[in-house]
């Protein structure tokens, strides 16, 4: 599957630190399919940057909002 690809699969994010002092990311979609992702805390910080800057791009092509969901105002 593309990152630009849609999909109709559902999926539950939850972030946080884990007791071991890494980040997890967990997903949980449907069909009982759980993934947990650990990163040491640089990691998600890289994440986390590559995650605002994919945020900027996609803001700066001024793609409709998805349906239901009113567009957010710029500021």
């Amino acid at each position: 599957m593309s990152i630009n690809k849609q999909s109709d699969i559902a999926a539950n994010l939850q972030i946080g630190p884990t007791d071991q002092g890494m980040v997890r990311i967990y997903v949980e979609a449907e069909g009982g399919i759980e993934l947990p992702l650990d990163f040491d805390p640089d990691e998600a910080l890289e994440i986390a940057e590559e995650l605002a800057a994919a945020a900027e791009a996609a803001r700066s092509m001024d793609a409709p909002a998805p349906a239901g969901k009113p567009k957010a105002p710029r500021r």
